[in-house]
């Protein structure tokens, strides 16, 4: 069967109104009364499941307790000191299956307390008034190298600097951030969020920036071990999976993250080429970003396509259901078997079905645009061979995340620690090498100057 339509990729397919809109923050701020509401459905329980649940552990009962009361200046402090990057937390972490999945209120009333909506209030409210809620260590005389400024970079830093540590943050991006600046949808960060949070990370001191420095090409990891006391690498993970079939280089295909980072970095929206009918092939969250985007940018027909069923996705039931409610199509069971074009430009995917037995069905749905989100890879330059795992997709590390050199650590999606691949464990991925390095400096003599 086919999927017919026509259309072509351009830009400006909407008004500006219509995407002003369309890229509206999707979960506004509470206010006050709201908060006040949310906090009051807390059980503020012993042993609360949700801070089980929490990779940072959070003290999820404490801070909405302090909301309730309202000491938010209390519940910023509750919330930063555990997780220096809660802001963002709160707008992209899948509280459905970690700490709101996990909230009793789950067996009593089918609806949990709503800990990510408080938890920015709190944050948002402690940023916006410029509160000052940590102060700096007197400074130790060491420096700390790290590579990479998203999530797990940036907490490692902050962890580091409060402790009285220089650290030298390095990226090969012209802006911090990491995936919070270049790789999660438009709308959920809306008023240039990412780049707030990390003026306010850096402004405890200590903390400088490189950017456009990028591991291997402007700087070696002899070199920064060299010059720095110990090395923290969290280069993420910057390779994408090819499909490896016919028609992957026609006109119109590309990397969904290639698309994402469009969206993110174009001062106008509007700007941003869409196809009319997109096929989105994945099943993870960055193909919701991008399949909900592109339907966002005007296109008419979105589909994601994912060869497995909704159980075996990577998105959450939240994300698939968000998508969904916006106009995107899903169709599960389906792999594809190659892209089809005229005249060097897509027109269309092929896919088998997956499910059944015997002869497998195949079919078409037309397409100007595909998005391909099958994953991304470790791109190990400036990295030995030794430092990474046996099958060479991650750096090999410990539970306090060091590798194999003894004054290097790495953390994040680019190491193996064994656990999802989400902003809030990146940070916690941070925070553990942070004390480890700590550690062993308050163990060690400072170098010779």
């Amino acid at each position: 069967m086919a999927i017919k339509q026509t259309g072509d990729i351009a830009a400006q397919r909407l008004s500006p109104d219509q995407l002003s809109c369309e890229f509206a923050d999707i979960a506004p701020l509470l206010d006050a009364s709201a908060a006040a509401a949310a906090a009051s459905r807390c059980h503020y329980c012993y042993d609360a499941p949700c801070v089980q649940a929490c990779p940072t552990q959070i003290d999820i009962p404490g801070f909405i307790r302090k909301i309730g009361n309202g000491n938010l200046k209390g519940a910023a402090v509750d919330i930063l000191s555990a997780n220096p990057m809660g802001g963002m937390c709160a707008r992209v972490c899948p509280t459905e299956i970690l700490c709101e999945g996990a909230c009793v209120r789950n067996h009593q009333d089918a609806k949990p307390v709503a800990i990510g909506a408080l938890q920015r209030h709190a944050t948002d409210w402690a940023m916006a008034r410029g509160e000052v809620l940590f102060k700096r260590a007197a400074e130790t005389g060491r420096h700390v190298a790290v590579v990479g400024a998203g999530p797990a970079g940036l907490a490692c830093a902050h962890r580091l600097a409060l402790a009285g540590h220089a650290v030298t943050v390095y990226d090969a991006h012209e802006k911090a951030g990491g995936l919070n600046e270049y790789g999660i949808a438009a709308y959920k960060t809306v008023d240039d969020f990412a780049q707030r949070e990390v003026q306010w990370l850096c402004s405890v001191g200590g903390i400088e920036i490189r950017n456009g420095v990028a591991l291997g090409r402007d700087v070696s990891l002899d070199t920064l071990r060299h010059e720095h006391d110990a090395v923290f690498l969290a280069i993420g993970l910057t390779g994408v999976r090819a499909l490896a079939m016919e028609g992957e280089d026609l006109s119109g295909v590309m990397n969904a993250v290639d698309f994402i980072e469009q969206v993110r970095t174009a001062t106008d929206v509007g700007t941003v080429p869409v196809g009319r009918r997109v096929v989105v092939i994945g099943g993870g969250n960055t193909a919701v970003d991008a399949a909900v985007q592109s339907r966002k940018l005007g296109a008419t027909s979105v589909a994601i396509v994912y060869r497995r069923g909704v159980e075996s996705m990577s998105a959450t039931w939240a994300e698939r259901e968000f998508a969904q409610t916006n106009g995107v199509t899903l169709i599960t069971h389906a792999k594809p078997t190659r892209l089809l074009g005229v005249g060097g430009v897509v027109t269309g995917v092929e896919f088998e079905r997956t499910s059944g037995e015997g002869n497998q069905e195949r079919f078409v749905i037309e397409a100007d645009m595909v998005l391909k989100a099958i994953g991304q890879t470790l791109v190990p330059v400036g990295i030995e061979r030794e430092l990474l795992t046996l099958d060479g997709n991650r750096i090999a590390v410990d539970a306090n995340g060091q590798t194999s050199l003894p004054d290097v650590w790495a953390g994040g999606d680019c190491a193996a620690t064994g656990a999802v691949d989400l902003t809030v464990q990146a940070v916690q991925d941070g925070k553990v090498a942070a004390a480890a390095i700590d550690a062993l400096f308050a163990r060690t003599a400072v170098k010779a100057a």
